[in-house]
């Protein structure tokens, strides 16, 4: 897998800041209008991510991992369903509002690895598949976690309502990515 690079100017991290808050207040405010897109980029399919925590604790995430609509419009819809339809949490409440910290991460292409010893964690997104089961971990949760390689496969596996090891069973298919986060 080549390195993702995909920069964004500071205009372009506040634009689509903006956006994911304006689509959490939606729920809360009347007459929002999102802002039009100020660059190109913007309009890129790329999959993406919107991680919600209050006090550093998780309070929703949900992503779209494949790029099939433009990047402004999967913020909007994976902030808003983060903030609502997390099925791990109960809907935020407006009183959470002042208090929600939000991450965004988007995503690279997925691609089939080859070699699960050249997983890095930090670098690397994973997504395993078994079957019907599958489960997917951002490059920046084996960070938080301080987790290893096989800590971190480990994991993604146990996401996806597998074995631990199920990584090593030759019926596993295992995807990666890379993911610009801010």
């Amino acid at each position: 897998m080549s390195d993702f690079t995909f920069e964004l100017s500071a205009q372009e991290k506040d634009y689509l800041k903006q956006l994911a808050w304006l689509s959490i207040k939606v729920a809360f405010e009347e007459n929002i209008n999102y802002p039009e897109p100020p660059t190109e980029k913007m309009k890129e399919k790329l999959g993406a991510f919107v991680t919600l925590k209050i006090k550093g604790k998780l309070r929703g995430c949900i992503g779209h991992i494949i790029g099939d609509k433009p990047l402004w419009k999967t913020i909007i819809r994976m902030a808003s369903q983060a903030a609502f339809h997390d099925p791990r949490f109960p809907p935020l409440q407006k009183a959470e509002l002042n208090s929600i910290n939000l991450e965004i991460s988007i995503l690279s292409p997925l691609s089939k690895v080859d070699n699960p010893q050249d997983i890095v964690p930090g670098k690397h997104g994973l997504l395993i598949r078994q079957g019907a089961h599958s489960g997917l971990l951002l490059p920046q949760v084996a960070v938080e976690w301080k987790w290893d390689r096989n800590t971190f496969l480990a994991n993604t596996c146990r996401k996806a309502g597998l074995l631990d090891n199920c990584w090593q069973d030759p019926n596993t298919e295992i995807f990666w990515f890379q993911a610009a986060v801010f």
